[in-house]
């Protein structure tokens, strides 16, 4: 993984020091909070409904168990003892006190982590796919690349008052695990028929209150002209993107408005201009970021195979939570492990200090001290020998985190909702830890098969509700909370933003409603093999619709 330079020290501490001096001024009241804000949101710091809250980057959702303990750390002696992590990859935790804060970045400085990026106006933290580096399914690793956008985009001088927050994603597989046609710009490392490197360039993509999905704006951008083409797009963002109102404000609004071919007209003309510019990657440059994510030396480990036999004979609890949580490797001795941070009736996300620190210790004996944060909420140790499968599921198990539910039902994506944001309109986290609870069998949840439910508890989308299967959206009506759903949704190579149902329910009505839904697909599959998203787009929302509403006019 990626290690600070001299450059990288230097240029966090400062920042680390000029952060201090502005809280001092708060405090002191210098500053009045109106003029504290835009500085603060530079640093991560939020204003949240009861408490102020740093969201923290883990770039590429990459980080190391000394990072981990770091974290642990500070939610021990900052927080109130849990972090919670997030659809961007990164760590938020929500009960820090301000005047805390230059220390807590002092303490990430300290084993080269930061907050910078993570909110206003700029590119944010880049994400990557949770499994890059150790899937089999991926051109190469894409995560050098998204390093390569990380420094390049930090503190930018011309992109930092973008008309609005930037958001771009990376992945080298078909399966597409980051989402990237819902992102601002989202790069598909791919390999021409030359078998030269390059990249799909998506842009457009979005939720919020306009879902939208990207348009591949150029089918192959060669890898020397990665950042010149991204600055390119980045230029006519700038320049044409609306200023004058937040809520069209995105760039898939700018696409949506010219339309695709315009935009890809303007993207050109800007591009040609700095096509051969410095804004060229050497490949030199190149290959030395690629050595910082060599993968680890990976040895043969064939016993792996009778050792899971024997564990299997013995527990069927561990049985189910390799099929269900592990997923294949390219070296066929190892195993990619997904560490659910869903347990029944948890708040999804969230870690305690406790299972942080023991995620860091299986890191080390086990995975080659490398963890990732997926998109998805869940952690992952992506290098795990088959043999010590039995070892890792055992120290999971005592702390709570063996959950065999990856890509289940009860694997709920949620936003914080209105317990924690300013923003909301309704609560997330309840409703999902009812929904977990009403789908406790797990041998039920396998039977209905993979099935995404993602919660947002207002417009702005951060549970990304409009790409589940089931999406769900709490608003306000009438005074009281009250919650949408949508069906067909999906975030992967097939993109698709859900259809509204129809009317919405009640908290209390929701759960019972979602049951309804899983019946009627379970009633009305093709087969065991016809997933949920399948059966929705062929058979459409009728189905569900009559046995919701009890007859399709009902729910117009």
């Amino acid at each position: 993984m990626y290690r600070y330079d001299e450059f990288d020290h230097a240029f966090v501490t400062a920042r680390v020091a000029e952060y201090s001096d502005q809280v001092k001024r708060r405090v002191s009241g210098e500053l009045t909070e109106e003029q504290f804000r835009p500085l603060r949101l530079m640093n991560g710091v939020y204003l949240q409904l009861h408490a102020y809250m740093l969201r923290i980057a883990i770039p590429y959702g990459t980080l190391n168990a000394r990072q981990m303990r770091r974290l642990a750390r500070i939610a021990r002696v900052y927080d109130k003892g849990y972090g919670h992590f997030t659809t961007r990859q990164n760590i938020q935790f929500n009960w820090p006190a301000l005047s805390d804060t230059p220390a807590i970045l002092q303490e990430l400085a300290e084993v080269e982590m930061h907050a910078i990026q993570t909110s206003g106006n700029c590119i944010r933290n880049v994400t990557a796919d949770h499994f890059a580096g150790a899937t089999v399914d991926e051109v190469a690793d894409p995560r050098p690349y998204a390093e390569i956008l990380r420094q390049w985009s930090s503190l930018h001088p011309e992109f930092s008052y973008l008309p609005r927050k930037f958001k771009i994603a990376v992945t080298a597989s078909e399966a597409d695990r980051a989402a990237i046609q819902v992102h601002d710009i989202g790069l598909h490392l791919k390999r021409n028929a030359a078998g030269e490197t390059g990249f799909a360039v998506y842009a457009g993509g979005g939720q919020g209150r306009t879902p939208m999905v990207a348009k591949l704006v150029n089918p192959f951008v060669a890898e020397r002209d990665l950042l010149s083409y991204v600055t390119a797009i980045m230029r006519v963002y700038n320049l044409y993107g609306r200023r004058d109102n937040k809520y069209k404000a995105r760039i898939k609004i700018l696409v949506h408005e010219i339309g695709l071919d315009a935009f890809r007209n303007e993207v050109d003309a800007e591009w040609a201009m700095i096509r051969d510019s410095e804004l060229v990657l050497p490949e030199a440059d190149v290959r030395a970021i690629q050595s910082y994510f060599a993968p680890p030396m990976l040895q043969d480990r064939p016993e792996g195979i009778l050792v899971l036999a024997d564990a299997f004979q013995r527990s069927a609890a561990f049985k189910a939570w390799v099929r269900q949580n592990c997923d294949e490797h390219v070296h066929p001795d190892h195993a990619i492990v997904t560490i659910s941070l869903k347990a029944i009736g948890a708040v999804p996300g969230d870690a305690s200090a406790e299972q942080m620190d023991v995620v860091a210790d299986l890191a080390e004996r086990f995975g080659h001290d490398e963890i990732r944060v997926s998109h998805e909420q869940n952690l992952v140790l992506p290098h795990v020998a088959k043999a010590d499968l039995p070892a890792v599921h055992e120290m999971l198990a005592r702390h709570g985190l063996a959950e065999s539910n990856a890509g289940l039902i009860s694997d709920i994506i949620a936003c914080p909702g209105l317990d924690y944001c300013a923003l909301a309109t309704a609560r997330s986290i309840p409703v999902a830890q009812a929904i977990s609870t009403r789908f406790a069998d797990l041998e039920y949840q396998r039977e209905i098969g993979e099935l995404k439910v993602k919660i947002s508890g207002c417009i702005n989308a951060c549970g990304h509700h409009h790409v589940g299967h089931i999406g769900i959206l709490g608003i306000e009506k009438r005074g009281e909370e009250h919650y949408q759903v949508t069906l067909g949704g999906a975030a992967d190579a097939a993109t698709a933003v859900g259809e509204i149902v129809g009317p919405g329910f009640s908290a209390e009505e929701l759960p019972e409603k979602i049951e309804v839904i899983v019946s009627t697909y379970m009633s009305n599959r093709a087969s065991k093999e016809e997933r949920f998203i399948d059966y929705v787009r062929r058979a459409g929302l009728t189905p569900f619709k009559q046995a919701l509403y009890g007859t399709v006019g009902e729910a117009a």
